[in-house]
């Protein structure tokens, strides 16, 4: 909404709309955007194919000037922290953050300096860690609450300078604390001394609440914001990155704990889960991707879908050198088919939904 509110606000500052009437003018355009864009695409040449429209545009890049400063700040920071120590890049990131994101604005040196205060906020929490003992003694709480300033530290830092991923990160370590904390807790009310060997089904049922916590989180974000016009759809964007491998794996540890009854032989027998079950969980990813618009439940499965497939093809007769390579080409062929057909898809599946449910999504193309 930033971009369309400045314009209206540049109309306002030349007399061409009247201040009372920006708001209601502003609500007015959000709604006919669509019919808009459907329009522009119906007088297009009709010797040329209309362009995808793209609806999952992350705003980190926005020209060839961000990568070089970018690549600037990444020689910066790590020759900082090679040089010094990795306590010692919390000044430049500050410095650094005041004139590239509060200045100039730049997005994707935001997101360098973004990751290099996580990896100096993990370094910080990490002497917390050794400092309580951990793991001699103190099980899972002393590790909680040694990794509780993270999310405050980054919290400080989103406020200070508003970057999406920086809230996005807020949001994954204040959850994952959160579940090591009430896991622990949980281990010391039980008196246990491996909570995951000895209650394995409480254990999931808590990682599972997690990742659907976390997926809700990013929904109201992006349910918020379906034509995706504002900040709130880039942090709905890192959320997702991180809410899809989640639920994906909360759906493996599911499906083993099914079959195997424990996680205790969990490395020796991770291969033996039925390559069809974890297709299906792969294939319902991608359709929660498909009906939400967001590409990253197909990008977080690509390595389980390729241990998968290259697990199914094992089975077979096939030379062992080719195995790899077929999996490959198979898995490319399913994402090249949901990628090209995504539009397609997408008016199929979410066609078939309520009208109530297809106002609050993105709209179909």
């Amino acid at each position: 909404m930033t971009g369309l509110r400045g314009a209206l606000e540049g109309a306002v500052t030349r007399g061409l709309v009247e201040p009372a009437k920006l708001g209601a003018l502003e609500a007015h355009l959000v709604t006919v955007l669509p019919a808009l864009r459907q329009i522009s695409v119906e007088l297009a040449d009709d010797a040329s194919p209309p362009a995808v429209f793209e609806t999952e545009t992350p705003r980190f890049i926005r020209g060839f000037h961000d990568v070089l400063i970018t690549l600037g700040l990444a020689a910066l920071l790590v020759g900082v922290g090679g040089v010094g120590s990795i306590m010692a890049l919390l000044p430049v990131v500050i410095v650094m953050a005041e004139i590239l994101v509060r200045r100039q604005r730049l997005a994707l040196p935001a997101v360098a300096l973004t990751i290099a205060m996580a990896v100096w906020a993990v370094f910080v929490c990490s002497l917390n860690v050794q400092a309580s003992g951990f793991p001699p003694s103190g099980g899972l709480v002393p590790l909680a609450l040694a990794f509780l300033p993270f999310p405050l530290m980054m919290l400080a830092f989103y406020w200070r300078y508003r970057i999406p991923v920086a809230l996005a990160l807020v949001i994954l370590s204040f959850l994952s604390v959160l579940l090591v904390l009430l896991v622990g807790l949980l281990e010391i009310g039980l008196g246990s001394t491996s909570i995951i060997g000895d209650y394995p089904r409480l254990v999931l049922c808590m990682g599972i609440l997690a990742a659907l916590g976390l997926f809700a989180v990013a929904m109201t974000y992006d349910l918020s914001d379906p034509l995706r016009l504002s900040r709130r759809s880039d942090i709905a964007f890192w959320l997702h990155l991180a809410a899809a491998p989640a639920l994906l794996y909360a759906g493996l540890a599911t499906l083993f704990l099914a079959f195997f009854g424990t996680f205790s032989n969990l490395g020796r027998q991770i291969g033996s889960v039925p390559t069809p079950a974890v297709m299906v969980l792969i294939a319902m990813l991608m359709l929660i991707g498909v009906v939400i618009d967001r590409r990253a439940f197909v990008t977080s499965g690509l390595i389980t879908l390729v241990i998968t497939v290259t697990t199914l093809l094992r089975g077979s007769e096939i030379n062992m050198d080719k195995v790899i390579f077929l999996s490959l080409i198979t898995v490319g062929v399913i994402v090249l088919t949901v990628g090209i057909l995504w539009p397609m898809l997408r008016r199929v599946v979410v066609g078939r939904l309520p009208p109530v449910l297809k106002t609050r999504l993105p709209p179909l193309q």
